[in-house]
C-alpha cells in the first residue's frame, strides 16, 4: 500500500511539474483520472 501510495506521489509531481497552464493542469487530471478507471475496471 506504501508503495502504491508513493508511485502515485511521485506521478503526480511529475505531471504537474510539466503543467504550465491551468489547461494544462486540467488535461493532466482528466488523464490520470482515466488511467485510474481504467485501471479500477480492470482489476473487477
Amino acid at each position: 500500500m506504501c508503495k502504491v501510495f508513493g508511485l502515485m506521489a511521485v506521478t503526480a509531481a511529475v505531471l504537474l511539474a510539466g503543467c504550465n497552464t491551468i489547461e494544462g493542469i486540467g488535461k493532466d487530471v482528466s488523464s490520470a483520472g482515466k488511467t485510474v478507471s481504467k485501471t479500477a475496471h480492470d482489476a473487477k
